[in-house]
């Protein structure tokens, strides 16, 4: 009798032993499936096609979403190691729906981008209101005045810090701003500009000439 019970005691020992395996198993496989499904999820909306807008604006699925409130945003896009971009556009601009359905089309040009910028789409003319570095909150059309945005396309690009930005004058809180369409070699070219601070060692002229 006290082989057998010892023998049963065992038995029991072993199948917890094994059911609790089999449950850590299966949390695992289940994280797992949760973890490839997310990353799925995300590799989806990155690979998406734009999207219009309420204001008619193209768009790419992998633009920042924001509170608008630009310190936030720029303190956000550095921890994540990246740079920090504000691109305006307006409805019915041809060379804003080129710039999405050409130059980001191109994966190259969008892989190189999205890895290293975290991009915040204004409305030249819209109404939603923003909070600038300074703390003054307007609407995203006096923003555009305030930074002298005439046209559209245009992207403003900032320091990786916002240490000392708000006493700044607007123009002179930009390290870079490119205007206008670019074809979609020039416009990585831009990016890359600003991703390798190519603006502390000179002018884009002479970043390009180092660059050959």
């Amino acid at each position: 009798m006290g082989a057998f019970g010892n023998a049963r005691r065992h038995i029991g020992k072993t199948e917890h032993v094994s059911s609790g395996a089999a449950s850590m198993i299966s949390r695992r496989r289940l994280l797992a499936r949760s973890a490839g499904l997310a990353a799925g999820l995300l590799a989806a909306r990155a690979n998406a096609e734009p999207v219009l807008t309420d204001d008619g604006l193209y768009s790419e699925p992998w633009f920042l979403e924001s509170f608008l409130i630009l310190a936030e945003d720029l303190d956000a896009a550095t921890a994540r190691g990246k740079r920090f971009a504000v691109m305006w556009e307006l409805k019915g601009c041809p060379f804003c729906r080129d710039t999405h359905l050409v130059n980001f089309a191109d994966p190259t040009v969008a892989g190189f981008i999205k890895d290293r910028f975290e991009i915040l789409q204004l409305n030249i003319i819209g109404d939603r209101e923003m909070t600038d570095f300074d703390g003054e909150r307007l609407s995203e059309k006096r923003l555009a005045e305030k930074y002298g945005v005439r046209g559209t396309p245009t992207v403003q690009f900032f320091p990786d810090a916002t240490a000392g930005l708000q006493s700044r004058a607007p123009r002179e809180r930009e390290v870079f701003r490119m205007q206008g369409y670019l074809q979609p070699k020039d416009f990585r070219t831009m990016f890359a500009f600003v991703a390798d601070r190519g603006y502390e060692r000179g002018t884009l002229r002479d970043y390009l000439k180092a660059a050959g």
